[in-house]
């Protein structure tokens, strides 16, 4: 079970990479590379600012997952956490010593 205190670390961990880019790695999809440029750079802003988190759309309150409808086209993101070696999965999410975060970007069919 992960603390209160632990999930505010997370959070804090994942807004940095979906905001900032940094922390992290960002993998986008070849649905996602094959919209025109002009679009992907609106999805990008979208994700970005995105904060309509709820509880339905985010139940553990880590900001590890949401969608956005630009110009008529759904897309997802989600952030998933490896271990270093990016070989399993992170032993612990709220430390970043241990963990790679991964955030992937993709078109909703791809999902």
């Amino acid at each position: 079970m992960t603390s209160r205190e632990d999930v505010l670390v997370i959070r804090r961990l994942n807004d940095e990479l979906r905001q900032k880019c940094r922390d992290g790695r960002v993998l986008i999809t070849q649905g996602v590379l094959s919209l025109p440029q002009d679009l992907i750079r609106k999805v990008l802003t979208a994700i970005e600012a995105f904060d309509t988190f709820t509880p339905d759309n985010d139940p553990y309150g880590e900001h590890d997952f949401g969608s956005v409808k630009v110009d008529g086209t759904l897309v997802f993101w989600k952030i998933d956490y490896y271990d270093r070696t990016m070989e399993a999965g992170s032993p612990d999410p709220s430390d970043p010593d241990v963990t790679t975060r991964v955030l992937t970007i993709m078109l909703a069919e791809e999902y």
